[in-house]
């Protein structure tokens, strides 16, 4: 007769056995190095038609929460596999375990966040992390309380350790299973939160936060926190802004070292634990678009940064944005690969960033692997503003999205709109890229929410890049304080900040026509395959369609604005959810034909994981849509799999680009377009959608 105790050993060497054969998902990324590239095959191009919806459950977040505050939610998370359990976390932090096969619930633990705060980020979980004890005695890994963990961070600030078995608190872990983090003063309590998951190494836990952008100069500190991944006693902290005199950094901040706030880490962070280095993303000093109180370059903001795991010293910084004023973060995982190049084998750091550029650096000193220059940029901001001379741009690496925005670029559905866009360019300050925000009004293209965003890049072993882009534009405007209350009591629904400490407000607005569409050339959302070991695109298809956004489930295949990753597979296959329509879709690898699409219950802005379970290969999505994009609420998450032996096939959920929605739709002629641009109209009116990332 099997124990107990035999099966949580046969359990255990099971999900070795699947960790091994790369077939699990044990981390946020798929791996410590944020691949999102899974060794599963079963679901190949030849198959892909016949998944079926196995699985769907519900967090209780619908039925629970009241409507007003389900459109303050972004459902963002991506599951882990730890143990031969499912774990994954709620907008409100709640974490649930779920059996990977069934769905079926294991155990739930409920922190009780507040919900009468107001999250810089809205309420937002991407993920938790697990680790083993591997120190401690053999025999108490299999049955010992809390010898495998799992750590989740909080919308109020709070790092909590879990049992992996059981959900129940580990209470030798801080104070009764957490640890608070030390937040400073906060202008109200939800400037400060930790959206994305913690990483865990070296018997370090290690999270980040992330901070109102644009509230006041004098933001939160955005410093790494380190604790003891036993105990929950600080490590170390990290500070991207300089905090001494003497820190070689403070020349590159003029006073500002001594004020500013953020360059936070609120993107996922990535590990190497053979060199014992987290590499981190570091974004925008407080605030985003006005720089004259930080001048300098703000060394170590706006960077990728690797520090050691073990104390916390630097090991090096690349930056990637000098003296931001455009929020143009570092907002994806670095991504960690091995690339043959020229018949070497090279560890590497893969970013894309928010401007739609691509830098690859080696993993033990920082420096570009392909060539970078420093090139003049655009000069002449708002009064008092010192700009950087130069950006660093990649040199024979092809730009992810377009980088300028001209007046006769401007799109519309009619001559009408198509002019009225055209007016609106010409009327703004556009120099091209970093063109510097001023009180006239200035293009940001790409805007501030990409290009890439957090859900970064899937790499496979054969170095070719899987990454999903938006293109739109936004209109920055900087007020002067004078004038800041009336302009905000005039455009209460605006995102008007004040930038407190700084002589301007800022207004932020995605440049659209009178139809509310955006003004900039199709499409405006896209996904696309780069081979870097000769940095030249595969392929490129737009990625979304309007099926969701207008009336009559009108799709044209323009693509859409879209949030989360791309997850590719050893099937040859690449899916992923991200668009504001709601489907997972499956794309073939090599040609980026689109070969399924599955439908969900809302859209899946979120990165998808598979896994391997008893013999069956299951893609998850959660599909929750997005506040602040605009695309409604939901708290569901769906695992496809293919039919086992004996069950029925195709599910009605799953649609070929053949079905209403797909290839009819995106080539309809005079009606469709009639109704479109109707449907965009009423939507204008009706629709405050914010597209900022983060």
């Amino acid at each position: 007769m099997l124990t107990r105790r035999s099966l949580v050993v046969i359990s255990t060497l099971l999900c070795a056995h699947a960790a091994a054969a790369g077939l699990d998902w044990p981390a946020y990324g798929g791996d410590q190095g944020g691949t999102r590239y899974s060794a599963a095959r079963e679901i190949t191009a030849a198959n892909v038609d016949g998944l079926r919806v196995e699985w769907l459950v519900r967090t209780g977040d619908m039925a629970r929460r009241e409507p007003a505050l389900m459109k303050r939610i972004k459902f963002e998370t991506t599951p882990v596999l730890a143990d031969g359990k499912l774990v994954l976390c709620t907008p409100f932090n709640e974490v649930i375990a779920l059996d990977p096969g069934t769905g079926r619930e294991l155990w739930r633990f409920d922190p009780k966040v507040a919900t009468d705060r107001r999250p810089a980020n809205r309420y937002n979980c991407r993920g938790v992390a697990q680790w083993r004890d591997v120190d401690a005695p053999a025999d108490a890994r299999l049955d010992a309380p809390c010898s495998h963990r799992i750590f989740t961070g909080t919308v109020d600030a709070r790092l909590i350790a879990l049992d992996a078995r059981t959900g129940q608190r580990c209470s030798a872990f801080g104070a009764n299973g957490e640890v608070v983090l030390d937040t400073g003063a906060l202008r109200w309590p939800g400037e400060f939160q930790v959206s994305s998951a913690p990483v865990v190494a070296g018997g370090a836990v290690i999270v980040g936060s992330s901070i109102n952008d644009n509230g006041r100069a004098a933001a939160p500190s955005g410093k790494v926190r380190a604790f003891d991944a036993r105990t929950g006693a600080p490590k170390w902290a990290w500070d991207a802004v300089p905090r001494s005199a003497t820190d070689p950094a403070a020349a590159s901040w003029g006073e500002g070292w001594r004020t500013a706030g953020a360059a936070n880490v609120w993107a996922p962070m990535s590990i190497d634990e053979a060199r014992g280095l987290v590499f981190l993303p570091t974004s925008s000093p407080s605030p985003d678009f006005y720089g004259g109180l930080r001048p300098g370059a703000n060394r170590h903001a706006d960077s990728v940064v690797a520090l050691h795991i073990a104390d916390g010293r630097m090991a090096w910084a690349f930056q990637i944005t000098k003296h931001d004023v455009w929020d143009y973060d570092v907002p994806a995982q670095p991504t960690l690969t091995t690339l043959n190049l020229d018949g070497v084998a090279r560890d590497v750091v893969i970013q894309g960033t928010k401007q739609g550029l691509l830098f690859v650096l080696d993993r033990d000193t920082g420096a570009p692997v392909f060539p970078v220059e420093e090139r003049a940029v655009p000069q002449g901001g708002a009064p008092g503003e010192v700009l950087a001379p130069t950006q660093t741009l990649p040199v024979g690496m092809p730009a992810l999205v377009p980088l300028r925005l001209r007046p006769e670029d401007a799109f519309g559905f009619t001559p009408y709109d198509r002019n009225a866009c055209r007016q609106r360019i010409e009327a703004l300050r556009n120099d091209g890229l970093y063109t510097p925000p001023t009180t006239q009004g200035s293009l940001l293209f790409p805007f501030t929410g990409g290009g890439v965003n957090w859900g970064g890049v899937a790499v496979t072993p054969a170095g070719v890049v899987i990454v999903n882009t938006s293109r739109a534009a936004h209109v920055v405007k900087l007020i002067a304080r004078a004038d800041f209350d009336a302009a905000k009591a005039a455009e209460p629904d605006k995102e008007i900040s004040p930038q407190f400490g700084t002589p301007f407000g800022m207004r932020r607005t995605l440049l659209t026509s009178p139809f509310g569409a955006p003004c900039n050339p199709l499409p405006w959302g896209a996904i696309a395959a780069l081979d870097l070991t000769t940095r030249r695109m595969l392929w490129e298809v737009p990625l979304g369609t309007t099926e969701e956004l207008l009336p009559l489930g009108i799709a044209r295949r323009t693509g859409t604005p879209n949030f989360g990753g791309p997850l590719a597979t050893a099937g040859g296959l690449v899916f992923i959810g991200a668009a504001m329509d709601r489907y997972l879709r499956a794309f073939d690898a090599a040609s980026g034909a689109e070969l399924w699409r599955g439908r969900l219950p809302a859209a899946g802005m979120a990165t998808p994981m598979t896994y391997a379970w008893q013999g069956r290969q299951y893609v998850v999505i959660a599909a929750g849509g997005h506040g602040e994009a605009g695309a409604a609420t939901n708290d569901a998450i769906v695992a496809f799999a293919l039919p086992a032996p004996g069950q029925a096939g195709r599910s009605l959920w799953a649609r070929t680009i053949d079905q209403p929605g797909g290839r009819f739709w995106a080539g309809a002629g005079g009606v469709a377009m009639a109704l479109l641009v109707l449907g965009a109209m009423l939507c204008a009116r009706r629709r405050r959608v914010t597209l900022r990332g983060r």
